[in-house]
């Protein structure tokens, strides 16, 4: 798979490649927590395309495969959320890819349960795993990233404790649904391009936000 994965990477017609990094916490403890929706959906993109979690490269869980033509490198960091970057920045280097071409999953406090947004670039946010990525992107912003809401801690709930709750039933319904909204949004930026899949995408997105942000989860 590696020499063939070079060979068609490498070539100067081929599409470029991918990485796609969803960030969250190792660990059984963890499974299910609104923190980890970003490992959700690498798992749900690599069972969609048959693409295989089986190895481990630079502190992540790993794996590559292609979409159509398109190399895609999937990426889980093993190192705790808050030190996403150690593995984020060592992969990118590695592959020698270009930041707009690093694509990172992550949990969103601020978006309703369930709605997602696809953007080229933006700030942390006060995301921790995000500004260790930035911190090993040398500070550089100019990566894009697929926010994931998770919604808001209920009054004055501990921010810590509800990012490290699992999911009630209704929410978990909406981010598996969420996930699969996201697959079809990933591979259509494959075929696509991040531009016209992140305006048709986010739209879609607006409308739902209008319908749910309201609804108890």
């Amino acid at each position: 798979m590696f020499n063939r994965l070079s060979r068609r990477c490498f070539c100067t017609l081929a599409p470029r490649p991918w990485l796609f990094v969803g960030l969250g916490n190792p660990g059984d403890k963890y499974k299910g927590t609104r923190h980890n929706v970003g490992f959700e959906m690498i798992d749900a993109f690599a069972e969609s395309q048959g693409i295989p979690m089986s190895t481990a490269h630079s502190k992540a869980i790993f794996g590559k495969g292609f979409v159509g033509e398109v190399p895609v490198f999937l990426a889980k960091p093993q190192t705790y959320m808050n030190l996403s970057g150690e593995s984020t920045g060592p992969l990118a280097a590695y592959y020698k890819l270009p930041l707009n071409q690093v694509l990172v999953f992550h949990d969103d406090m601020t978006l309703p349960c369930g709605v997602l947004r696809l953007h080229d670039k933006g700030g942390h946010g006060c995301h921790k795993g995000l500004k260790s990525v930035i911190y090993h992107f040398r500070g550089n912003r100019e990566f894009p990233r697929l926010r994931i809401g998770i919604g808001s801690p209920p009054g004055q709930m501990d921010p810590k404790a509800f990012l490290l709750q699992k999911f009630n039933l209704t929410a978990r319904q909406r981010i598996d649904e969420a996930l699969q909204e996201g697959v079809d949004a990933l591979k259509l930026l494959l075929f696509k391009g991040l531009a016209e899949s992140a305006k048709r995408f986010n739209k879609e997105q607006k409308y739902k936000h209008l319908r749910v942000q309201n609804l108890p989860v």
